[in-house]
């Protein structure tokens, strides 16, 4: 019967180590794995005449506000890869 204990700690123990390993390795992939970095210059072109109001992030976005000479714009782009993400114009009226 005691012999019968033992085995079973021994399996139970193996596969604790086991399964501590396999979290330890996906963590260890996810901190050092390499996702690729945003591109170091980036220039967004902006109507002529115009200049950047404000700018601000928030989660995975980056926001410009423009004034422009017809109105202001909000500008998002993606905080990793820097590409456009929309656009929001606010118009004056006439």
């Amino acid at each position: 019967m005691v012999a019968k204990v033992r085995w079973l700690m021994l399996i139970s123990g193996v596969t604790t180590l086991i399964a501590i390993a396999a979290v330890i390795g996906v963590i260890g992939y996810r901190v050092f794995k390499g996702e690729g970095s945003a591109p170091a210059d980036v220039t967004a072109l902006l109507p002529k005449g115009s200049r950047i109001i404000a700018t601000a992030v928030a989660e995975d976005r980056i926001t410009v506000t423009v004034d422009t000479g017809r109105g202001i714009e909000i500008r998002t782009f993606d905080a990793k890869t820097l590409k456009p993400a929309g656009r929001l114009r606010f118009a004056i009226e006439p």
